[in-house]
């Protein structure tokens, strides 16, 4: 994944280093299987939450449609699949 992203205009009033964060996981995740990624996502909120970088509703419902700009229906999909993920286990950390 392209960090461009990151510098959306959009995106502007998240914190820098939550966007990093992000971007980190992103690049660590990206070659697991679908197997291993909601163990892999459970771990990372529960990091995130030990060091008080938690992502509000809002935060990442701005940054899902920055991913989904210009992607394809299936990409567009999967990023869809994976905000749903995240609100489920927000709600359980």
């Amino acid at each position: 994944m392209n960090a461009d992203w990151t510098k959306n205009p959009g995106l502007s009033g998240i914190d820098p280093a939550k966007l990093a964060m992000l971007q980190s996981l992103a690049s660590q995740g990206s070659g697991k299987k679908q197997n291993e990624l909601l163990p892999f996502l459970m771990a990372a909120a529960s990091t995130a939450k030990q060091e008080g970088k938690q992502f509000t509703a809002e935060e990442m419902d701005l940054i899902a449609e920055v991913l989904k700009s210009g992607k394809t229906p299936e990409e567009t999909a999967q990023i869809d699949k994976m905000m749903h993920l995240m609100k489920m286990l927000k709600k359980q950390y």
